[in-house]
């Protein structure tokens, strides 16, 4: 396996960049920060110093993702989606006087995206911010709190309005925290769930 990386594409030094990757055009990927295997870079995005992405993440084209994050295995960012890292920013200082630095400092919040999630196209995702795994983030959602694994999150501010397969297909359509204690299956993989408490969990369907 080999990278491919598009000649229009800038790759700074200390980059890692993992087999079987690749980066497509006008993307600016600044270091030291690591990319895994198997990953697909759109064009036009932008990966900051100090990220860490894991193996087979597909994040889409125009996609900005600042210090501080770090992204899981079998991630799925779309277009367009912004994360950001600074709760208070400002240009400069309080007199106006001198640029504020834009190296990391103590209000540099980091933000990670648990494996198996999807972010939809167009979001903004809020500094601080974990988002569970095989969680799914609607289109052009705006995150501003965690949210759990296998939820669906929509609107602005995101709020929950259900749950999710491995697969992607919903298996409980309304508020998780008014979902009943019992057993779901999705429809379209047959994997089998448990809601209890306003959260999902797998259940292992092996034999004895």
């Amino acid at each position: 396996m080999s990278v491919r990386i598009h000649p229009t594409a800038i790759v700074e030094s200390g980059i890692e960049i993992g087999d079987g990757t690749s980066v497509w055009d006008n993307v600016h990927l600044r270091g030291p920060s690591r990319i895994g295997r198997d990953c697909i870079i759109g064009g036009k995005s932008y990966i900051a110093y100090g990220v860490t992405i894991a193996d087979r993440v597909k994040i889409n084209a125009n996609v900005y993702i600042p210090t501080g994050v770090t992204i899981e295995t079998g991630v799925m960012i779309s277009a367009g989606t912004i994360f950001t890292n600074d709760r208070f920013p400002r240009a400069t200082t309080a007199d106006l006087k001198r640029l504020r630095g834009s190296d990391p400092d103590e209000h540099t919040l980091e933000t990670v995206v648990r494996a198996g999630a999807t972010i939809g196209a167009g979001c903004r995702i809020g500094p601080g911010i974990e988002i569970g795994e095989f969680a799914m983030i609607g289109m052009g959602a705006t995150v501003t709190k965690d949210v759990p694994p296998f939820t669906l999150v929509v609107g602005a501010p995101a709020k929950a309005v259900g749950f999710v397969c491995r697969c992607g297909e919903p298996v409980y359509r309304g508020d998780p925290q008014r979902a009943p204690d019992d057993t779901v299956q999705c429809h379209a993989c047959q994997s089998a769930y448990v809601m209890r408490r306003g959260q999902l969990r797998e259940v292992d369907m092996a034999p004895a």
